[in-house]
Formats: C-alpha cells, sequence, structure tokens
C-alpha cells in the first residue's frame, strides 16, 4: 500500500509540474530562542518541540515536491510581524506551536528533582485561522483539509477551544482567533497549527514519538497539497460570517 501511495503521488507531482510550477509552501517555527513559549510537562520548551516537528513537516512537503520557505528554524526571528514577511512570495504559510492550558487547569508534580506543572484535561490537536486574513476562504479551505487528513490519520482535535473560540470547521478542528499577528499581518492564505498539548503528560510522550511525528506531518502535508491543489479564490470578505464578533 506504501507502494501504491508513493507512486500515485510522483504522478501527481509530475502532471502538476507539467501544469506549471507547484506553489511554495511557508513553515514558520513558533516562538524562538529569546521566547520558548510553554514549558511541557517534564520541563521541555515549546520551541523545542515546535523545532523538532517543523523539521518533520519540512521533509514531508519536500518529498511532495513542493518549494518551501523556511522560517524561524534557527528560532533567531524575534519579531511577529517579520514573520509572514520572510514568507511573502509563497503561497500558504504556516506556523508550527505546541498548546499549552490556563494555569487554573494546572496540578504540579515532581519530575527529575524539580516541580513542574501538567494537566489530566485538555489533549489534541488545534488549527486557528483568522477573520482578518485577506485570503480566509483559501485558509478556511487548507485548515479544514488538513484537519481531515488528520482525523482520517488517527489524530483527534481537542474541543477545549470552544470555551473562547469561535468554530469555523469543529469536526476537523478549526477554529477562529482573529488576533494572531502572523495570520492577519500577511498577504498569505495562513493557519496556526497547535500540534498537540505539551502540559498533558501522555501526549507529551507521543507528541516526542518520531513514529508519531512522521505520520502527523505526513496528514498535514497531504492536506496542504490537497488544498493548494483547488485553484479558485473566493470573493474578498468571503468565508466568516459578518455577524459574527
Amino acid at each position: 500500500m506504501r507502494f501504491i501511495y508513493l507512486l500515485v503521488l510522483g504522478l501527481w507531482a509530475a502532471l502538476t509540474a507539467q501544469a506549471g510550477e507547484l506553489p511554495m509552501i511557508a513553515i514558520d517555527v513558533g516562538h524562538g530562542v529569546r521566547d520558548s513559549g510553554a514549558i511541557s510537562a517534564r520541563g521541555r520548551s515549546e520551541f523545542a518541540f515546535n523545532q523538532t516537528f517543523a523539521a518533520v513537516l519540512a521533509e514531508a512537503v519536500d518529498q511532495r515536491r513542493f518549494p518551501l520557505r523556511k522560517v524561524n528554524f534557527a528560532g533567531d526571528i524575534g519579531s511577529l510581524v517579520a514573520r509572514p514577511i520572510q514568507a511573502r512570495d509563497s503561497a500558504f504559510f504556516i506556523s508550527i506551536h505546541h498548546d499549552s492550558i490556563s494555569e487554573q487547569y494546572l496540578k504540579h508534580w515532581d519530575w527529575d528533582g524539580q516541580e513542574t506543572s501538567y494537566t489530566d484535561v485538555k489533549r489534541g490537536y488545534g488549527i486557528f485561522v483568522s477573520a482578518q486574513n485577506p485570503d480566509l476562504a483559501t485558509s478556511l479551505r487548507c485548515a479544514s483539509a488538513m484537519g481531515s487528513q488528520l482525523r482520517r490519520a488517527g489524530f483527534v482535535p481537542t474541543p477545549w477551544h470552544g470555551r473562547k473560540h469561535l468554530a469555523a470547521d469543529a469536526e476537523n478542528g478549526v477554529w477562529y482567533y482573529d488576533n494572531l499577528v502572523v495570520l492577519y499581518r500577511t498577504t498569505l492564505p495562513a493557519v496556526l497549527f497547535e500540534a498537540g498539548v505539551i502540559k498533558h503528560r501522555e501526549e507529551e510522550l507521543e507528541l516526542l514519538d518520531p513514529e508519531r511525528q512522521a505520520r502527523m506531518a505526513d496528514a498535514l502535508a497531504t492536506g496542504i497539497a490537497a488544498c493548494l491543489s483547488v485553484r479558485e479564490k473566493s470573493a474578498p470578505g468571503s468565508g466568516r460570517p459578518q455577524n459574527v464578533p
């Protein structure tokens, strides 16, 4: 089955290349050396998780012959505004993150001689889009395609974001988060991807598993490729209902 999948993928890439150059995908590593983001249940920084998974996703995108723009892979871009600027000649922008949870839902335990915090109540992936993005329709289409492929691969979205965010496609784990700078300060369709909850002790270990990382990256890359193969672009302002705050 794997051979057949790779054969079909290769034929699809060849046919697409004949029709025109494949669109460039920009992958952004969330946070950085100075701002390392959340800290996992076992004391590892979110940036370290982001950096590792972004490299795996980059490999999956490269296998599909898509041009790739790597943003903040070294963790040295401090400005959020600078990230989409670095990706401006791309067709799609995805920012890689790993999730945490509010302080009131945290418990504490001793890990390797240090007290760290964890949660038992939240786990799963999440995908965010901004209604302020200039190409919301494509952002939504790609987010739903990614979520659908993730679910097909056995991954489960967290419903937790429904406490604060309006659902864009709750079944596939897609939510509106309008004021994320990397999503609205860009000319590109864009999503922010939370691969999982690093404060959840079991999921933290799962997120460190190379086989799982590869399976998740494969699902994301498949969803992005399917989305970008749809060339239509809706009129400005379409997508999110106008009566939604």
